[in-house]
């Protein structure tokens, strides 16, 4: 078995060289823009077709880059292939020209051709040449003719033909039949071309010197090599029936829509005969040599000859159907006559048209251009004239359109630039309509999704942030969270959030707050102080990851919230040498005599900073009041005689935050008879201006200060002048020289000045002299201040002052310092304070200073805390 065929491949091989060599090589014919092959079927695979790449002009080093590739239907077999190295198109598996064309005539393949980068379409037709690869072959090897003895010389008996699949000269050509005595062979030519042999009676037969005849019939195609089949022919002499069935005519013709349904009658075959009885009776039937797909689609009644259709009629398959029939009467030495019945279908829209993405090149960028190819689409109908003429189209409301390149092939660009944002994804509906009646359509639907682009920048979700932060807060707490939106996708829309670079208050912004650049959390890496700084604000920065990245900025405003974190400091009375502040009463005082006030400032803002005094411990309750809002302290009655000459007092100052917190001083007072000219503990201070600025008192101290200063400023300055000379002469020490007090520089007071500063000297009632007073500051080293006063000023409800001036190059005389223990009694009014104050940032940790309550009026305030204490110092010029 293996040698077999082992030989006939090898026949094949040299027919297929021969044919080639006869033939020629493969030329390619340009048909209507087109590539058009020949080959022989049966080649083995790898046989060489022919040169696509340099036929078409296509550089081979860029075939596989460029995708170059054959496209054909899903499902079809792959007869040819090409090489995308070299660009060849070479035999992929054998190809059986009757296998793959079943009907007769020229046999093509069409391949689509399909490059990329950019899109090309070729169209190449492979003609399958055939070669003689078939041998003619018979229904039967062996079948009887029954020929009546009173058949006349020269009658005709038409055999059985051979069939051959190959066509052209490969198909039968000839008939031959073996020598005898009495039939020679004649060969007809049907209108098809085809051949088939007739026994002609040569000798008249006489069934009793012989009743059978056997004859030898060999069919030969015209191939080279020549092939050959044989039948054995057995020829009975019957006795005569000398009338033979005659049809009315030798063929017929009949049109048959093809959606015809099975039983559907064809045609009404008739044939006579002459004789009577069973010789007269004709029987119909299909002739030995109708081909089986006949048999399957039509069926013959043998009695009333009618031809029925049996099953599914196609078109596309075959149009026409070849019926060979055969009538033959009942009695001996019956004839057969022949006849040929055509049958022509008629085409029925009855094949919908076949979309096909023959290249898909998704997704699609949103900024690809306007032509941009998404896909290639072929569509068939398999109909014929109208019924396979088809229209393409897209559905409505789409960016897209179908542009026709070639006859049934359409390329699916857009029309206008896409946008992702508004719509990530399309359905295109691409509609394949034919021209029949009625109309078949075939509807596909192709996804184009549409790729990103970073063409749209983050977006906060507010164009401004407000933060509240208490002061106070813990070093790396959460304050607030800023959200932007990047209505891209993936790398486009993750967002990364950073700060602006920047200063607040001198010192870099990273000091100060810190963002997770993943969710944009923001924490403080400080604690805030409300009483150093109150709001900031800082640029946060979101930006995409894309390329090129984009970014948007916004806006976070930190307003930091006061707490009550500040207890209030006792302005004044203040204590000095480590005692109680004393105070003198006249016993004469009557109820309501303003004994002094009680005045106390609180760093705190808003209700933190609102202050109230109470009088937590006296000798007599009954005997003193302390004003809640304004401090004053006054008497409620009148002194007894049984009352004490010392009254102890505490005085507590509350604030209205919660908790709250508080400051307590302690007032020693002494009844006396008469009032000595001196001045009191309770000094008036000034206060910040924030202090002064929130409450009415503030405007009134403010104007009445402007009213005495102008209308007793020249009595001040000439009563000031006159005490510091008197002064001057009464001691050598002192520093105060007419008209100007001197400040000492290279002096440094200590902390405690201010609680030595009691009245230790006090001049005569009546004296004109000024009266300096020596105020050492708690601030830099290397300042200090004088205060200068009228003998008048101890009176009044308002403290004047006057700037101590540094001395000049000609008086150096370190012996006129006045010395600390030397001040005088201020007034007994302090202002109320502001609960707006808030000390500046550049403070040392504790010491806190109060701005200027004058502003530029000329008066400069220099305020400093240093452990509890406050001391002021007040210059008015």
């Amino acid at each position: 078995m293996g040698a077999g065929v082992g030989s006939r491949r090898g026949q094949l091989f040299l027919r297929s060289l021969l044919f080639l060599l006869l033939a020629g090589p493969p030329a390619r014919r340009p048909a209507g823009g087109q590539l058009r092959y020949a080959v022989p079927e049966e080649l083995e695979h790898g046989a060489f077709v022919a040169n696509l790449g340099e036929d078409l002009g296509l550089d081979v080093s860029t075939l596989s880059a460029r995708r170059f590739r054959i496209v054909s239907r899903a499902g079809a077999r792959q007869h040819l292939e090409v090489n995308l190295e070299n660009g060849i198109l070479f035999v992929n598996e054998r190809i059986d020209r009757e296998e793959v064309c079943e009907a007769g005539g020229t046999c093509l393949l069409h391949l689509q051709l399909l490059v990329e980068s950019p899109l090309e379409l070729y169209r190449v037709e492979v003609e399958v040449l055939d070669i003689n690869d078939h041998a003619p072959t018979f229904p039967w090897q062996e079948y009887v003719l029954e020929v009546a003895e009173s058949a006349v010389l020269g009658a005709r008996f038409p055999l059985e033909s051979a069939q051959d699949p190959d066509v052209g000269t490969n198909s039968v050509h000839t008939y031959r039949l073996s020598p005898n005595g009495f039939f020679s062979l004649e060969v007809q030519t049907r209108s098809d071309a085809s051949k088939f042999a007739e026994l002609v009676l040569e000798r008249a037969l006489d069934r009793e010197q012989q009743r059978v005849h056997r004859v030898l019939l060999t069919a030969l195609d015209g191939g080279v090599p020549e092939r050959s089949g044989t039948a054995h022919i057995l020829v009975t002499v019957l006795d005569a029936n000398d009338n033979v069935p005659a049809f009315d005519q030798p063929s017929y013709g009949v049109s048959l829509p093809e959606d015809a349904p099975p039983g559907t009658l064809v045609i009404q075959l008739n044939a006579t005969d002459l004789d009577e009885g069973p010789n007269g009776e004709i029987e119909y039937s299909f002739s030995g040599h109708a081909p089986p797909r006949v048999r399957e689609l039509f069926h013959i009644e043998p009695r009333s000859g009618q031809v029925l259709l049996k099953g599914r009629l196609d078109y596309e398959r075959a149009s026409l159907h070849e019926l060979y029939v055969q009538a033959k009467d009942r009695g001996p030495s019956a004839v057969a006559v022949h006849c040929r019945v055509l049958v022509h279908l008629l085409d029925v829209n009855d094949n919908a048209p076949e979309v096909t993405l023959t290249s898909v090149s998704t997704p699609v960028q949103e900024d690809a251009p306007p032509g941009t190819v998404i896909a290639v689409i072929s569509v068939l109908d398999r109909d014929s004239g109208d019924n396979g003429r088809v229209s393409c189209e897209v559905g409505p409301n789409v960016p897209f359109e179908l542009r026709s390149s070639f006859r049934n092939y359409y390329t699916l660009v857009t029309t206008h630039e896409l946008d992702r944002e508004v719509v990530p994804e399309y359905n295109v509906s691409i509609t394949a309509r034919d021209m029949g009646s009625p109309a078949l359509l075939t509807r596909s639907t192709l996804t184009v999704p549409v790729s990103d682009v970073n063409d749209n920048a983050p977006r906060f979700l507010q164009p401004s942030y407000s933060v509240y932060v208490m002061e106070n807060n813990a070093p790396g707490a959460s304050i607030c969270s800023v959200s932007a939106l990047d209505p891209d996708c993936q790398q486009n829309a993750y967002l990364s959030y950073s700060i602006a670079d920047g200063h607040i208050h001198g010192m870099p912004v990273g000091t100060y707050v810190s963002i997770n650049s993943d969710s944009g959390h923001m924490y403080a890496l400080r604690s805030l102080d409300y009483e150093q700084i109150r709001s900031f604000q800082i640029q946060v920065q979101a930006q995409d990851a894309g390329f090129p990245p984009l970014s948007a900025n916004v806006t976070v405003h930190i307003f930091v919230l006061d707490q009550n974190d500040n207890a209030p400091v006792i302005v004044s009375p203040l204590p000095h040498n480590g005692s109680v502040a004393t105070e003198l009463v006249p016993r004469s005082a009557r109820p309501g005599y303003l004994v002094g006030t009680v005045s106390a400032v609180d760093a705190d803002a808003g209700l933190n900073s609102r202050l109230s005094y109470q009088l937590l411990q006296a000798t007599d309750f009954t005997l003193f009041s302390v004003a809640p809002d304004t401090g004053e302290l006054r008497t409620l009655r009148s002194f007894l005689e049984q009352d004490a000459t010392r009254q102890r007092l505490v005085v507590q100052v509350r604030d209205g935050g919660q908790p709250a917190l508080s400051a307590t001083v302690s007032l020693l007072l002494s009844v006396v008879e008469t009032m000595p000219q001196t001045l009191s503990d309770f000094s008036e201070f000034s206060l910040p201006p924030e202090v002064s600025s929130s409450s009415p008192l503030t405007l009134y101290l403010l104007v009445s200060l402007g009213s005495i200063s102008f209308t007793f400023l020249l009595a001040i300055l000439i009563l000031t002048a006159i005490r510091c000379r008197g002064e001057r002469r009464s001691r050598q020490g002192d520093s105060c020289s007419p008209p100007r007090c001197h400040c000492c520089p290279g002096s440094r007071p200590s902390a405690d000045g201010l609680k030595t500063s009691n009245l230790t000297a006090q001049p005569p009632a009546g004296t004109a002299a000024a009266t300096c007073l020596d105020v050492p500051a708690g601030g830099p080293p290397g300042y200090c201040y004088k205060v200068c006063l009228g003998p008048e000023s101890a009176q009044s409800d308002f403290m004047f002052l006057k700037p101590c001036s540094p001395p000049r190059n000609n008086e150096k005389d370190p012996g006129k310092q006045s010395r600390p223990d030397k001040h005088l009694q201020v007034s007994k009014e302090v202002k109320q304070p502001n609960t707006d104050w808030l000390p500046p940032s550049t403070q040392r940790p504790t010491l806190k200073r109060y701005p200027n309550p004058f502003g530029n009026r000329g008066t400069r305030w220099k305020g400093y805390v240093r452990d509890g204490e406050v001391i002021s110092n007040v210059a008015l010029n």
